[in-house]
């Protein structure tokens, strides 16, 4: 049964969601599913916009073929040659062997590296050309490494619709509610398009600014991401939170604690800093276990805000692992313009505090406040006046 929804009088939607996929890219959690988006134009000449993940492929040709009715299809379009956009490429060619394949020259040998061989007809395009198909003339945008090197994105001149490829996606399936104006953005998806953004977009920031100024020369009144719900209000906030994330700033002076703690003296420091934190006025502490929090959301949380405390213990005489683990994907990420301190712990021979340390200094403009607290064991009430220190230096920053 198709599954379709109108997003403009001559635009449909034609993807799907899957609530059935555990992890996102086999990596990131994914509770509350991702959908994967396509976009069919009827014009004179009629336009397919990616196609979807196999997982959904079902759902996928029984829309494309009800929006269709008995028209053939002129041009499909790929932006995305990553398999949750593509999978689906050569199927969709056998059932429409008529279809010309538009897309970059990258893309066009990638199709090649993953299926043996390109589609007869393909037509590569290139910054700056059109394609008119009929009322809608088409321009490519190119957008290399947002986040592989082949991406490009669609802008429709007549309606000033974005086509925006993985760019300015979220995870999350859709319920029904197609436009993110239809449901409670702000404080139900916002987490997600963060953590969607910062772990999978988020090292490539340069090249994000290079399409976003792209972008601002354009009359966009629509975009229509590969994942997640389509945009046609408030596009202004949602693409300053892009911006923001794209520059490696943060969007809330706050602190988040993160702690790796083995038998818990590591976690009874780090919530006495929150406590000492808040008698200090500090607001909206967020503390999280390293060893019980996907590293998606720590990494997410870590770019979130300017402040950051890391405790951990010292284990086989180095990081205790779960945080070695985050501050190797925050460095794979290019963290950086933020406040930290550190805790460190160990029973016989403290380790953690100078290895992170070490790891923080090939980070790019972490500011690191006052002198690491050791532990060694457990904290004793005299350590008390030095973990207030650092509560006093961490809230002076702020």
């Amino acid at each position: 049964m198709h599954n379709t929804q109108i997003i403009q009088d001559d635009l449909i939607y034609v993807g799907a969601s899957d609530r059935r996929l555990a992890l996102f890219e086999n990596v990131y959690p994914i509770p509350r599913g991702v959908s994967y988006n396509s976009y069919l134009l009827l014009d004179e000449k009629t336009v397919l916009f990616d196609t979807t993940d196999a997982s959904v492929s079902t759902q996928f040709f029984e829309n494309v073929k009800y929006a269709l009715g008995d028209r053939s299809l002129d041009y499909l379009v790929v932006h995305h040659m990553e398999p949750d956009h593509a999978a689906t490429l050569c199927d969709l060619l056998l059932r429409h062997p008529e279809a010309t394949v538009v897309t970059t020259a990258k893309a066009a040998q990638m199709m090649e590296q993953f299926f043996g061989a390109q589609p007869e007809r393909v037509q590569v395009v290139k910054e700056g050309d059109t394609l008119c198909v009929g009322r809608h003339t088409l321009a490519f945008v190119m957008a290399p490494m947002v986040h592989w090197p082949e991406v490009m994105m669609t802008f429709d001149t007549t309606t000033g619709t974005l086509f925006s490829a993985d760019a300015f996606g979220t995870f999350g399936a859709l319920s029904g509610n197609l436009f993110a104006d239809e449901v409670n953005f702000e404080h139900e998806w916002l987490n997600d398009a963060r953590r969607y953004y910062i772990n999978i977009v988020g090292k490539y920031g340069q090249p994000v600014q290079t399409v976003l100024k792209k972008a601002a020369a354009l009359d966009i009144k629509m975009i229509c991401p590969l994942h997640g719900p389509v945009w046609r209000s408030n596009l202004d906030w949602y693409i300053a939170k892009h911006d923001t994330w794209s520059r490696y700033l943060p969007e809330d002076r706050g602190v988040v604690i993160i702690y790796g703690s083995i038998y818990g003296h590591t976690e009874a420091a780090a919530m006495r800093l929150g406590s000492l934190l808040a008698e200090r006025g500090v607001k909206n502490i967020k503390a999280y276990d390293a060893s019980h929090t996907h590293v998606s959301k720590l990494v997410a949380e870590c770019f979130r805000v300017s402040h950051v405390a890391f405790a951990v213990s010292t284990y086989n005489n180095g990081i205790f692992t779960p945080m070695e683990t985050l501050l190797a994907d925050l460095k794979a990420h290019s963290w950086q313009n933020r406040v930290v301190a550190l805790i460190e712990n160990g029973s016989w021979a403290p380790q953690s505090g100078r290895l992170m340390r070490a790891e923080l200094e090939q980070m790019k403009d972490i500011s690191i406040v006052g002198d690491t607290l050791t532990l060694k064991s457990a904290m004793l009430s005299s350590q008390e006046e030095q973990l207030a220190a650092l509560a006093n230096q961490l809230v002076a920053t702020l």
